[in-house]
C-alpha cells in the first residue's frame, strides 16, 4: 500500500503517453492487457494510434507530478458509455485502484451525465472486480468475447449512480 495520499487527474492523452502505454509489460495473467508496439498502432490506425479516436475517446490519468499513471477509454454507445481502464503495471496491486477508477468515473459522469456507465472485465480478474465493486459497479451480465487468446468469459458491470 502507498501511504501518502495520491490524487489522480484525467487529462487528454498525449502522443508521449500513448507511446509509453505501448511499452508497459504486465505480469501473467495480466499480460493479456498489453498493447501492440506504438509504431504498429499508428500504422494500423487502431485504438489510440488513430489521432481522431485518441482525442475523442481516450484520456490519460496522471498524478500531481504529471506522471502517467494509466489511461481510460470512454467509448460512447447508445445511451451508454463503456469504460476501458488501464493502470500502469508499476501501480497495480498497491491499493490505488479505487482512487484511480473514481477519477475515470468522475470524468465519464461529467462528459455523459445522463448516460449509463458500464465496463467489461474478464471473470478471472478478481483484483479488478473487487475494485470496481468498491467504486459502485455491479455485475449485470456474463458472456463470452473474443480476445487475442481466444473466447473468454467476461462480466458486464454497471455503475450505480
Amino acid at each position: 500500500m502507498i501511504s501518502s495520499p495520491v490524487t489522480f487527474h484525467v487529462v487528454p492523452m498525449e502522443i508521449t503517453h500513448a507511446e509509453d502505454i505501448c511499452q508497459w509489460n504486465y505480469e501473467p495473467p495480466y499480460n493479456i492487457y498489453g498493447w501492440q508496439p506504438w509504431d504498429q498502432m499508428q500504422e494500423l490506425g487502431i485504438e489510440f494510434g488513430d489521432p481522431e479516436l485518441r482525442s475523442q475517446q481516450y484520456v490519460s490519468v496522471v498524478n500531481d507530478q504529471n506522471k502517467l499513471c494509466g489511461f481510460a477509454q470512454l467509448f460512447p454507445m447508445e445511451g451508454v458509455v463503456r469504460l476501458g481502464i488501464g493502470m500502469s503495471p508499476y501501480l497495480c496491486g498497491k491499493g490505488l485502484g479505487k482512487l484511480f477508477v473514481d477519477s475515470v468515473v468522475k470524468t465519464a459522469l461529467t462528459r455523459y451525465p445522463d448516460w449509463e456507465i458500464d465496463l467489461e472485465v474478464l471473470t478471472w480478474n478478481q483484483r479488478a472486480i473487487r475494485t470496481y465493486r468498491k467504486c459502485g459497479f455491479t455485475i449485470t451480465d456474463t458472456y463470452e468475447r473474443r480476445t487475442p487468446t481466444g473466447q473468454k468469459p467476461f462480466y458486464c458491470m454497471v455503475y450505480d449512480k
